[in-house]
């Protein structure tokens, strides 16, 4: 749940920019500036509130043989996998569902970018609400279940909105916001993964390869949803993430039965 919270505070602080367009539909230098602020308040809390915990992971010198031995454990690999599919979908939806929400309301002929931005921060709202969620449910039900279940809710969540799009607004608004809900309500719980099933000596160092994949991962699909969105239109683009969700399930599915049968 530590985790969870922590990424919920992460969700939250992405989606600001769409509230502070939302509320005044400001000039963009206003709000790169606004995040620019926040971003350089967030700085300086660690260095002036935050400490060393009780327990601090042992000090490593840096050794890239260590990658080998991080992709030798098989849990740690599967986990690294689940995040990669997981990261193919959660960075494409918020970097365009604002574009997606806006096409959709003037399809219903509406012109209203404020409540494209404030639908859109809904999105990052929700999302601060599932990683919370996701951290509670992990630690009652499991760590594989529940990243399981939430990738099943947002692949069909990203199959259904598309095809949705001539539908009411108000139904695209609650498909999106539980997308927003459940496509990060799973992300903290593979790094909680990677950290319990890495040798200490090396968990910095499998956590950034964790991360430096995930995020690789996201620059493609961030570039590719407008390419595709051009060659077929938005009924079927966000459906081009659902394989990363399945992938996912797969990939989870086959941890969890990892881990029964080491009990």
């Amino acid at each position: 749940m530590a985790l969870g919270v922590l990424a919920a505070a992460m969700v939250l602080g992405n989606g600001s920019p769409h509230l502070v367009n939302g509320l005044g539909g400001l000039d963009w230098h206003v709000v790169i500036i606004s995040a620019s602020v926040m971003t350089l308040i967030g700085g300086f809390i660690p260095v002036i509130g935050v400490r060393e915990g009780p327990f601090p992971f042992p000090s490593a010198v840096f050794d890239p043989r260590e990658v080998g031995k991080i992709f030798s454990n098989r849990k740690v690999r599967l986990a690294i996998f689940g995040y990669i599919s997981h990261m193919w979908e959660l960075f494409a939806l918020y970097a365009w569902f604002y574009v997606f929400f806006t096409d959709a309301l003037i399809n219903h002929g509406i012109q209203n970018n404020k409540l494209a931005s404030l639908v859109t921060f809904g999105v990052f709202v929700f999302g601060s609400f599932g990683s919370w969620a996701g951290g509670i449910l992990a630690d009652r039900w499991g760590r594989a279940k529940t990243t399981m279940l939430m990738l099943a809710i947002s692949g069909a969540c990203a199959i259904l909105i598309g095809l949705l799009i001539g539908s009411p607004i108000w139904i695209l608004i609650i498909i999106g916001w539980i997308w927003g809900f459940s496509v990060v309500a799973d992300s903290a719980q593979f790094s909680t993964l990677v950290t319990e099933m890495s040798d200490q000596s090396y968990v910095g160092t499998a956590l950034t390869l964790q991360l430096a994949a995930g995020f690789l991962v996201s620059v493609v699909t961030v570039w590719l949803i407008p390419l595709i969105r051009d060659a077929i239109g938005w009924q079927w683009t966000f459906a081009f993430l659902a394989p990363g969700p399945i992938l996912g399930i797969i990939v989870m599915n086959r941890l969890k039965q990892l881990e029964k049968s080491s009990e």
